[in-house]
């Protein structure tokens, strides 16, 4: 298959794409077409390498109807309806609606996904999502996070099905802090998970300081043994929303720890702009993390959709750059070459934070023939216009096109 006629990553000039064998064979101007080979009009548009979701839950998605509402818009009661609907959970009605959540990232064009699995109860969730992982691993690649969502430290049942589900092939090993029951119990929470991660040779991604409260300081914690292990880049923290309460000069001193640490942080715009701030009268706090401020301090910065269409969020479609506009709008990012290279958030960015080899990503001769192609000129532009995926290509096949 030949691309023709594609702007990569905001190139000003048009390039072609030879796709041979689900990989790139060769990118330059001009090239003629082969006997027999396909020929895909590219029109000027943007190629970008896939688009990557680093913390969604798809045990949770598309449950709403299921779950009844959160009223009060809150975290906690979020939490409070998902706990008692997981009780009856079912692992067929799992994958039927992970299968319909991944069908809207597809039209999307994200290939790469990171999924929160709540495996307090029992690991029916997380079984389902194991045989959909590799259902549809020609389409969409997924990191499974074993999440214990009432704490590790809440009882000997949740560590016993941690343990489980890192045994049954988790990617990841998730975690809540701010939610377990006391402040000690939150720091030996991120001691035990670090220590369980080394010993299975896994990533670490935790949902971390996800509270209004400036006293919520987990962050540098789990940064301060990132540090100390050397796994700073096998690290994810997620949410990390009391950022936007702390004081200036705590987080001077913090950005230091993150920067030596490592890490990487991840943000989840929608989701957190309609949880966060629930007790606040005026002002209302906005809900997310100093994106702007961490990537100055060259502190990787991704994000998440997090949720679609369940307790913790009543909207949603699986799309990137929604997230991302979200995110730029509250973090004051609008200028134009913050924009016009946001595009990284959600792609290069994104692939640090899954632990993607340079050889897996990005769109080069030699490496994987996936990305998209975006009308516009450039992604200020195709942000702006919002015409979506024009094209979607995994391993040299087109999973999507634009009708």
């Amino acid at each position: 298959m030949l691309i023709k006629n594609v702007r990569i990553e905001n190139s000003k000039n048009t390039s072609d794409i030879r796709v041979e064998e689900g990989m790139i064979r060769e990118i330059g101007g001009h090239l003629e077409p082969l006997e027999n080979e396909d020929v895909v009009e590219g029109q000027g548009g943007l190629a970008l390498p896939p688009f990557v979701d680093c913390h969604v839950h798809l045990d949770t998605c598309l449950s709403l109807d299921r779950t009844g509402p959160n009223l009060s818009g809150t975290l906690f009661e979020g939490i409070r309806v998902w706990s008692e609907y997981r009780k009856k959970l079912d692992k067929e009605e799992v994958k039927e609606r992970a299968l319909r959540t991944l069908c809207m990232y597809r039209k999307k064009g994200v290939q790469y996904i990171r999924s929160h699995v709540d495996i307090s109860n029992d690991l029916t969730a997380f079984e389902a999502l194991l045989e959909i992982k590799e259902q549809v691993r020609d389409e969409i690649e997924i990191q499974l996070a074993a999440f214990p969502q009432d704490g590790v430290m809440t009882s000997e049942k949740v560590r016993r099905n941690l343990e489980e589900a890192v045994a049954m092939g988790a990617d990841v090993i998730g975690g809540i802090p701010h939610f377990e029951l006391t402040r000690e119990y939150g720091e030996k929470s991120i001691q035990y998970i670090m220590e369980l991660a080394q010993k299975y040779d896994k990533l670490v991604d935790l949902h971390c300081d996800e509270i209004d409260d400036d006293q919520s300081r987990f962050l540098e914690v789990l940064a301060a043994k990132a540090y100390e292990t050397g796994m700073g880049a096998k690290v994810s923290a997620s949410h990390t929303t009391a950022m936007h309460s702390y004081n200036n000069a705590y987080c001077n001193k913090l950005f230091r720890v993150l920067s030596m640490s490592g890490i990487n942080i991840i943000a989840n715009p929608l989701v957190n702009v309609n949880l966060q701030g629930r007790f606040d009268t005026y002002p209302k706090r906005r809900g997310i993390t100093r994106v702007k401020e961490l990537s100055e301090n060259n502190i990787n910065v991704s994000m998440g959709h997090d949720d679609i269409y369940d307790p913790f969020y009543p909207l949603g479609n699986g799309d990137m750059t929604q997230v991302l506009l979200m995110g730029l709008h509250l973090c004051h990012m609008m200028g134009y070459r913050e924009l016009n290279d946001s595009y990284r958030i959600i792609t290069h960015n994104g692939a640090k934070t899954l632990n993607l080899s340079a050889q897996q990503y990005g769109i080069a001769a030699g490496r994987p023939a996936n990305f998209n192609i975006l009308k516009g000129r450039n992604f200020f532009e195709a942000l702006r216009e919002r015409e979506g995926i024009q094209y979607c290509v995994r391993k040299g096949k087109i999973i999507y096109r634009k009708e």
